[in-house]
């Protein structure tokens, strides 16, 4: 079973477990997140879902990612006003967004847990989580500029 199969499996998994019936358009939802690398909107999900689901609404793919957000099997990731993206990579990561064609690119690093602590020291707040964003111009959009 490749990591890709093993996680799908394990998200499938986390969703019998939380009572979640697995419907067609909820797995094929799941399975698109699991396998997409740019952290799409809920409308380019739904996008790319409506030739296989030709009945299914925005409304449910909105509705399957508030399930998916509420048993945490993904994030949401929201930018001022633009659409939220969603991202299926829950672990402690950090992301590389460009500033032309807003492509996000997750960038591991260690958790920076002593900005948490020295922000709380600071402030008296009590810090649940913080969230770090690095802005560039990716290469396609170099390559993009040099032609």
């Amino acid at each position: 079973m490749t990591v890709s199969e093993e996680r799908m499996q394990k998200a499938l998994a986390t969703l019998k477990s939380s009572g979640v019936r697995i419907t067609p358009q909820r797995h094929a939802v799941l399975e698109y997140l699991m396998h997409s690398m740019n952290h799409p909107t809920a409308d380019e999900i739904y996008k790319a879902l409506e030739g296989k689901f030709p009945n299914m609404s925005v409304a449910t793919v909105y509705n399957n990612l508030r399930v998916f957000l509420d048993i945490g099997l993904v994030r949401e990731l929201t930018y001022g006003d633009s659409s939220s993206r969603f991202d299926c990579n829950t672990t402690e990561h950090y992301h590389v967004i460009c500033n032309s064609c807003g492509k996000i690119v997750d960038f591991h690093y260690p958790a920076l847990d002593e900005v948490e602590q020295l922000a709380e020291q600071v402030t008296g707040f009590n810090v649940s989580h913080h969230r770090m964003e690095v802005y560039g111009t990716c290469t396609d959009c170099q390559e993009n500029k040099s032609h």
